[in-house]
């Protein structure tokens, strides 16, 4: 089924935008009409094989590369969409800005060095509060910006303790922000994925923690990125007009 156009005519930027999750939702939102600027770190190829991929099926995309977790990072995100934007068929600006970027840090507490912890930091819950401080200015009234979370923020998972520590802190940003950018008709809400098939999760690679996770589901299965991106394609559009402030479960029903 084709999806609806929702976001045509708007122009939206996904952070780690090249591979799983964010692939997902650069696609998707580029299907419903948006222009993506499809953000990257380090995979020049993943990114240019991304937006080539969005052309191919109509869309429109380019690539914007800023590493994150690294000291100044915000700013060379947006001079690098700054600089791209220009290229394009587009008025400056931005209507929807997806902090989707991160890394899992599958370790318990005994086993989590201060470095881990400063890098997932940065790069987890650092790098959003500033990319969104410095895009401010550039996003549209009445746009969105969806913080992509984890369900994992909502119960006890002590194996990833300081990756749900960097989400819990993601999701208290959603709701401040919330509050303070709705005068501008902006809404700010949180995506929170369950157990999806990303190569983010090196520990899908082992069948029985696999069948664990998708027995974690009432559906019996892992999330694909697919529907992870349906749901912040939704989140990010006009149709959740009067949703803001909100996390939204997006695991398949884990541990309801």
């Amino acid at each position: 089924m084709t999806p609806t156009p929702r976001h045509e005519g708007r122009t939206a930027l996904v952070t780690g935008g090249s591979r799983g999750i964010g692939r997902a939702i650069s696609r998707r939102l580029a299907a419903e009409g948006a222009l993506v600027a499809v953000h990257y770190g380090h995979d020049h190829a993943a990114a240019e094989r991304t937006v080539k991929e969005i052309i191919a099926d109509g869309g429109r995309a380019f690539p914007v590369h800023a590493e994150l977790g690294v000291p100044g990072d915000a700013d060379a995100l947006w001079e690098s969409f700054d600089r791209e934007i220009a290229g394009q068929d587009a008025k400056p600006g931005l209507d929807v800005l997806v902090n989707n970027a991160g890394i899992t840090l599958p370790r318990t507490i005994a086993n989590v060095t201060e470095e881990d912890y400063d890098r997932l930091f940065a790069i987890n819950t650092r790098a959003p509060f500033f990319v969104v401080q410095r895009g401010l200015p550039r996003l549209r009234d009445g746009g969105a910006i969806v913080n992509v979370s984890s369900v994992t923020t909502r119960f006890a998972y002590p194996a990833i303790i300081a990756y749900t520590m960097s989400k819990g802190a993601l999701d208290t940003f959603t709701l401040a922000l919330a509050k303070e950018l709705g005068p501008r008709g902006i809404r700010v809400n949180a995506v929170a994925p369950g157990f999806t098939e990303t190569e983010i999760n090196p520990t899908l690679r082992n069948p029985e923690i696999r069948r664990a996770y998708s027995a974690e589901s009432v559906f019996d299965r892992l999330g694909q990125p697919e529907d992870i991106a349906a749901v912040v394609a939704f989140a990010a559009s006009g149709d959740a007009g009067w949703t803001t402030g909100q996390w939204i479960d997006a695991s398949g029903g884990v541990r309801i």
